[in-house]
């Protein structure tokens, strides 16, 4: 968040906004917090195994972009890597004082992220076409959501700022 030019931690605004908090706020606040240090943790651990197996295999001689099995592995773990970021992102926002649950925009995106990785790292020889058909409807469905959700939140943020301006 940004304060006068400046950044400021998510501690700052923590203690900023603490004296006037419910308990409860405070108990989500608390939460929030120790959950994107939990996240965080996890990125790292996750970050430090994919670059050993791909420092493994470079010393080995054995990463070969074109090698569809080790695509689908390494991708599979950067999106790992991604979807957990956005979900230490939304928490992070909520820390922040942006928003005061996490919103439902994106939980979709996140579900989204996570379908994208199934469809990287899928075996399509293993894998039906029912399955795949199911996974497609999925995916489909949630971009009409996430659509639906995001234009009735421009909607509602343009009827805010026409009330302000009429004020």
């Amino acid at each position: 968040m940004k304060q006068n030019g400046r950044k400021t931690n998510m501690f700052t605004e923590t203690r900023k906004h603490w004296p006037v908090m419910t308990f409860y706020e405070r108990f989500e606040q608390m939460i929030a917090i120790i959950l994107s240090f939990a996240i965080a943790v996890v990125v790292v651990v996750a970050l430090w195994e994919l670059l050993v197996r791909i420092g493994g295999l470079l010393i080995a001689g054995t990463l070969d972009p074109l090698d569809h099995r080790g695509f689908q592995n390494i991708f599979g773990m950067i999106m790992t890597l991604l979807i957990a970021m956005e979900f230490k992102h939304s928490i992070i926002r909520v820390i922040d004082r942006h928003e005061n649950i996490i919103q439902v925009k994106t939980v979709l995106l996140i579900a989204m992220l996570a379908l994208a990785r199934k469809f990287i790292i899928i075996d399509a020889a293993t894998i039906g076409a029912d399955k795949l058909a199911a996974l497609a409807a999925v995916i489909l469905a949630l971009g009409a959501v996430y659509w639906l959700v995001r234009e009735s939140d421009q909607r509602q943020r343009l009827n805010q700022q026409k009330q302000q301006g009429q004020e």
